[in-house]
């Protein structure tokens, strides 16, 4: 079987690894990607029923690698988010006027992001798209790592890239692996109809068996990640569509006026998860390959952007001064600038998901007083938006250029 040389190798095409691809191959990478489900199936209404929230400054980079462009019309401002401790008449109100942004996020369905993606991929003459393909093994021995796919085809690379998600393929031929744990908890998601606007306010209340968040979306819709006991969920989703109406409406409340289902329901297993190490032999892993959070604060697929951004400087730095993009010495800057940052963020969901998915008194008086002293002080407040807006990053010196929206 024919040998096909590129610059890069990428395992999968989702998300992470569709935005990784386009921002190599913007530097002027010749990008392989492989996954094993068509761009067909990935587009499909009913693949992914799930919204994103993407912050501001991962926001510049998508509109830097000219992937926003594709998705401005489908994208609704997150112009304010309200937390509260469920009917607590304490909160913490963010509201991008205060911080003189032009919002705090956007929210955008997945399906659209896919299609865009897909899209924008087709139109890059630096990348292959090879769709279905299966990874059947690697070998990172030399100057060249070599991956064979299941039908018997090579590529060979000085790098490839794991964003082949938190089951990675890549990560485990590798030899590397994981710590974490499950959360027992479920996540639920649907888009919900509702009467009234919602006038681009985020809303998360914390309730006793974990957050439940309603992000605003086009229209008067609203994706919900509703997060519910592990023992609880299979029988909240085996209910008649009435009686999980009322339920959802319980916890939903009547602020927005009635509602109705929009789509089918989803649901998930929540965890976190964190690779032992982000880098191999030729191998650096992006994303949920990388590490998989509690969805608590809505910055999962920021935090992989956040490696996207790094990662592309990283590699087209090194390849415009003639090294070796794959050497130990480029992987690990990737792996030092990312890892502080990272571990922070996860430190940070998990602890909010435990201190609030309970229902303790003492615990609740104590975490309100705290959202109403947060909310009361400016400059914390200032500082956990910008934190949330990607403008800054623990542990990172610099914000990697794409975040700000700068060349790379």
């Amino acid at each position: 079987m024919v040998e096909t040389r590129v610059d890069i190798v990428i395992v999968g095409g989702g998300l992470v690894g569709g935005v990784l691809a386009l921002a190599l191959a913007g530097g002027g990478a010749e990008v392989a990607v492989i996954d094993r489900i068509t761009p067909q199936t990935q587009t499909d209404d009913v693949f992914d029923g799930r919204a994103s929230a993407i912050a501001l400054a991962p926001q510049r980079m998508l509109e830097r690698i000219g992937l926003w462009q594709r998705l401005a019309d489908h994208a609704t401002p997150i112009l304010d988010i309200r937390v509260a401790d469920g009917d607590s008449r304490l909160f913490l109100h963010y509201d991008s006027v205060e911080i003189g942004a032009p919002a705090l996020g956007y929210m955008l369905e997945n399906r659209h992001i896919r299609s865009a993606l897909f899209a924008a991929l087709a139109d890059q003459p630096r990348i292959k798209l090879l769709a279905p393909a299966e990874l059947a093994g690697i070998e990172t021995s030399g100057a060249r790592a070599r991956v064979t796919l299941a039908n018997g085809g090579v590529l060979s690379a000085p790098l490839v890239i794991g964003a082949d998600g938190r089951h990675s393929g890549i990560r485990d031929l590798c030899g590397i692996g994981t710590v974490g744990w499950r959360y027992r908890q479920t996540g639920i998601v649907c888009t919900v109809t509702h009467e009234t606007p919602h006038h681009n306010v985020a809303v998360e209340h914390f309730l006793p068996t974990g957050p439940f968040a309603i992000l605003p979306l086009a229209g008067n819709r609203s994706s919900l990640v509703w997060t519910e006991r592990e023992d609880l969920a299979p029988a909240l989703l085996a209910l008649p569509h009435d009686r999980f109406m009322i339920e959802l409406e319980r916890r939903f409340g009547d602020f927005l006026g009635a509602l109705s289902q929009d789509g089918p329901v989803w649901n998930y297993p929540l965890e976190m998860h964190l690779a032992k190490s982000a880098i191999g032999p030729r191998v650096a892993l992006a994303g949920d390959a990388a590490h998989g959070m509690h969805p608590i604060a809505g910055q999962g697929f920021n935090l992989g952007l956040r490696d996207v951004a790094a990662l592309a400087e990283v590699v087209i730095d090194a390849m415009r001064l003639g090294l070796d993009i794959g050497a130990p010495m480029v992987l690990e800057r990737y792996a030092a600038w990312r890892k502080l940052d990272t571990i922070v963020m996860l430190a940070l969901t998990d602890s909010l998901n435990r201190l609030f998915s309970n229902d303790i008194a003492p615990v609740r008086a104590l975490r309100d007083l705290g959202l109403a002293a947060v909310n009361a002080t400016g400059p914390a407040k200032r500082f956990f938006m910008r934190h949330a807006m990607g403008l800054t990053q623990g542990g990172a010196a610099e914000i990697p250029r794409l975040l700000k929206g700068e060349t790379l």
